[in-house]
Formats: C-alpha cells, structure tokens, sequence
C-alpha cells in the first residue's frame, strides 16, 4: 500500500546485541549504502510495543511504514529495503551437515572449558548467561529435530529458550548437547537420507526450503559457537581448536562477532 507520509519512507531495523540475524540484516544493510534507523529493542523501552501492534513479538525486523520482513531472510529483507536481489549460493545439504556437526562438536568443547563459577556471567548488553549460550546452541539443532523428527513447526519465540530449571550444572548442558548431536547423527543417517530438502519449512519466520532451514540452523549455531570463543578470550582462556575459516567458508555469516554500536545516553 502506498503511504504518503514522510515517516512511512524510513527504514528501521529492529535488534538486540547478541541476536546473530540481527548484526546479519544491519551489515546487508550498510554493504548496499540503505540508510535505515537502528532500534535496539533492549535499550528503547518502546521498540517492542511499536512492534507488538503488527503482532510481532521477536526481532529481527526490518520495516518501512506497515511493510515489513523478518530479518532472518535476506530476499525478504532486500525487497523491504528496495535492494535487487541477485538470489545466494548455498552449500549442498551433506556438507551443511558435515559443518553442523563439527560446529556442535566444537561448541561442546569450548563450552567445556568455561569455569563452573563463570557460567552465570552475562554476555555484553544481553540478558543472556555464559550457560544459556551454549544451551542455545546445542537447542538450535534440536528445534531443526523437532522440525524432521516430531513433525512440529518453529515457532516464533522458540529461539529465546532458556536451560529448564534442572539442567542447573555444566554436565547436564553438555549432556543435553551431547544427546542432540547423537540423535542428529542418527537422524542423517537414516530419514535424512530421503528426506527433501526443496520442501517448504514449516518455520515462523519466513517461505523458505528445508535446505534453507538446515543453512541457517548451521551458521546461528557457528555464529554462537565464535561467540564462545569471544567468551573465553575475555575470561583469559585459550580457546582449544576454535572454529577456522574453513569450518565457516560458504556459509552466510556476519562479519562481526558482535554488535559493537554505542549505548545509547
């Protein structure tokens, strides 16, 4: 729908620090020269009830007046914001797989390696413990599960979930990690083998394919597992065998591991 007012031509681009999409959809953003009005929704008291009223509950968001996208689909994202969009190479799904499985192996170890009486520690500006990252991480892969396994959709706010109350130790975590890399192995090798990956994912945040989900299930989680090493490198820990070059080449990640804009005053 047309709008005529002067408000109904600004981007904004709602976020909040730690969000993987989020840094994503702002970096495409600024690569394509769209200026856009960032709304951290952590810091703005205002930001969620702004999206609240066009039923949105998570971020990210890009919107223009009342058009909107989630911001986890970069077409989507693109055509919002008035970008041409070209289309995006993508990895073959045995090798996305491949790259989810060393990604969740990795995220075990570095996890490992977190002192017990650090775990309660928040990351920067994010209400979001050392404990539940990883968690997060290792839930990431077992939401696509839930998606091929027990035939249940993503839906929205299933990203924000936290350790139940107990799983309240380092080992429960790992244990939990542990169990969802084993069924994910058992579900490649077996289902995943016939499953189609060109069929539409039935996810809250967009039309993508199945093949589209295990992308995007693979670089969150790699995109959280470098953030584990951010962690320890702050906590004056050498990371053991950190994520390289390799383990992230074709797939779509950000190029910062964190969001670095400035509190607002």
């Amino acid at each position: 729908m047309a709008q005529s007012s002067p408000q109904a031509s600004i981007i904004k681009a709602y976020w909040q620090p730690g969000c993987t999409s989020c840094l994503r959809m702002k970096e495409f953003l600024t690569k394509h020269g769209v200026p856009f009005v960032s709304v951290n929704v952590i810091e703005d008291k205002e930001a969620l009830a702004e999206l609240e009223t066009l039923g949105i509950r998570s971020v990210p968001i890009i919107r223009r007046g009342n058009d909107w996208a989630n911001g986890q689909v970069l077409r989507d994202v693109a055509r919002v914001a008035g970008i041409a969009w070209g289309g995006a190479k993508m990895l073959s799904v045995p090798e996305l797989v491949a790259r989810l499985i060393e990604i969740q192996t990795t995220a075990q170890r570095l996890f490992t390696q977190i002192p017990d009486d650090k775990l309660g520690r928040m990351l920067p500006r994010r209400p979001r413990s050392y404990a539940q990252l990883a968690y997060h991480i290792f839930n990431i892969a077992d939401a696509f599960l839930e998606h091929e396994v027990q035939g249940l959709p993503l839906k929205e706010g299933a990203y924000s979930r936290v350790p139940p109350p107990e799983m309240n130790t380092k080992a429960k975590i790992l244990a939990y990690g542990q169990h969802v890399l084993l069924r994910f192995r058992a579900w490649w090798s077996g289902a995943g083998q016939s499953t189609d990956f060109l069929r539409k994912a039935h996810v809250y945040y967009g039309d993508v394919t199945l093949q589209d989900y295990l992308e995007r299930t693979t670089w969150h989680s790699g995109q959280h597992v470098r953030q584990l090493v951010m962690v320890l490198g702050m906590l004056g820990i050498e990371p053991d065998r950190p994520p390289t070059k390799e383990t992230f080449a074709g797939l779509p990640m950000p190029d910062k591991v964190w969001d670095d804009e400035p509190v607002i005053a």
